[in-house]
């Protein structure tokens, strides 16, 4: 049985990565970059002013300055500064040749007919240099970065309208078991609503790759491997969630070996989630997640969040900070690597979620992140320092 870091390092090392397409611009969003971007011209292209106010030479201010036009954002000037002149200019406007700064309005005070003098004690240039963000050529985002809000900003600058991004791997979702129903339906005796599937297509989509949801295979080799058969088939990712246990009716492993898939292990040395399975079929990749929800997120974000992305060129590092332990962690094990949800108690200090095991869903929920106790660690004192994933 790998432990996580050896199993992780076996899955990325698996990946494939996707061919790449262009997208416009309005469908970038949380796509992988696959080629370099370049400004095409310096940012800013001119000298703009940052302030409203005057653009004047600063040997000139404690002289009465002479309004010689009028500079709007979007005009270019049609005048020189020339001595004891200024020009009245607007944010982001061009600042005209010969002034060196641009003093703000609020500092200055009319004297005359078309006069103004500066009657702050001092004033900074005010003045964004053409070129001080990017020269024309430069790197401005590069090959792998995941396309934030932001970076749509800059891909416009930018004149990229058609970036070339990674394909989306496409994913199938599929959850195992008879006593799964369907969320709009009452559970009858003995039944709990399918949570895995919709929680897993949505972490799906939050990597950015698209999903399908395969919905509820039962408990029969039969229906496993048709639903199975039919995500490798279509998809480059198959998830299931259930199954993998040791029980008379956990057959996905076997249903998966049926199949023709190559599982390269069968367990991961890390809590919760140690029954998780990874094969390979062809060109496409299976992932037998638990079948507790705690244990098919945590597992998600540890292993497929990672593959995915670097199916799509991007190598995924996860955010994390340093916090004050509240209160001791203690588990009875140290047999692998143990996780445990944790929540902000002050900016700087978790507790642990009240936390009743690897079916409760509801201390996710209230959970900011995940704490790890290494393997061979059976207890984090209160006080010490961890290291907390965000989720």
């Amino acid at each position: 049985m790998p432990s996580f870091e050896q199993a992780l390092e076996i899955v990325l090392n698996s990946a494939k990565v996707m061919p790449s397409e262009t997208v416009a611009l309005e469908e970038a969003l949380g796509r992988v970059l696959r080629e370099d971007v370049k400004a095409d011209c310096d940012m800013p292209p001119f000298d703009r002013s940052t302030k409203d106010g005057f653009a004047c030479r600063r040997q000139d201010l404690a002289r009465e300055l002479e309004v010689i036009e009028t500079i709007r954002a979007g005009f270019s000037p049609r005048k020189r500064i020339g001595p004891k002149q200024c020009a009245k200019i607007m944010t982001g406007a061009v600042v005209p040749a010969g002034a060196d700064c641009v003093i703000m309005q609020e500092q200055t005070e009319p004297v005359g007919d078309g006069e103004i003098r500066f009657v702050g004690d001092h004033s900074p240039d005010n003045i964004c240099r053409r070129g001080r963000d990017r020269k024309a050529g430069d790197i401005i985002l590069k090959s792998g970065t995941v396309i934030k809000p932001s970076h749509i900003a800059l891909l416009a600058l930018a004149g990229c309208v058609m970036p070339v991004v990674s394909k989306r791997p496409r994913v199938g979702v599929i959850a195992t078991g008879d006593e799964l129903v369907d969320p709009s339906q009452v559970p009858g005796a003995a039944q709990i609503r399918n949570t895995n599937a919709f929680q897993l297509a949505a972490q799906v989509r939050s990597v950015g790759s698209s999903v399908t949801n395969y919905g509820i295979a039962r408990d029969a080799a039969e229906d496993i491997s048709r639903i199975l058969c039919k995500a490798l088939g279509e998809n480059d990712v198959a998830l299931t969630a259930g199954g993998v246990c040791v029980g008379e009716f956990d057959l996905v492993r076997k249903v998966m070996k049926g199949n023709g898939v190559e599982l390269v292990f069968e367990k991961v040395g890390v809590k919760p989630g140690r029954p998780m399975a990874f094969g390979i079929r062809r060109q496409a990749f299976c992932f037998a997640l638990p079948g507790n929800p705690v244990s098919a997120f945590v597992m998600f974000e540890l292993m497929v969040r990672p593959f995915l992305y670097k199916m799509m060129a991007h190598t995924y590092r996860p955010a994390t900070s340093r916090a004050r332990l509240q209160g001791a962690i203690i588990r009875e094990k140290g047999d692998g690597d143990t996780w445990v949800p944790v929540v902000f108690a002050e900016p700087a200090t978790v507790a642990e979620v009240g936390y009743q095991g690897p079916q409760d869903i509801n201390a996710l929920c209230a959970a900011d992140g995940l704490v790890c106790l290494p393997a061979g660690i059976t207890e984090l004192q209160g006080g010490a320092d961890v290291i907390v994933r965000h989720i």
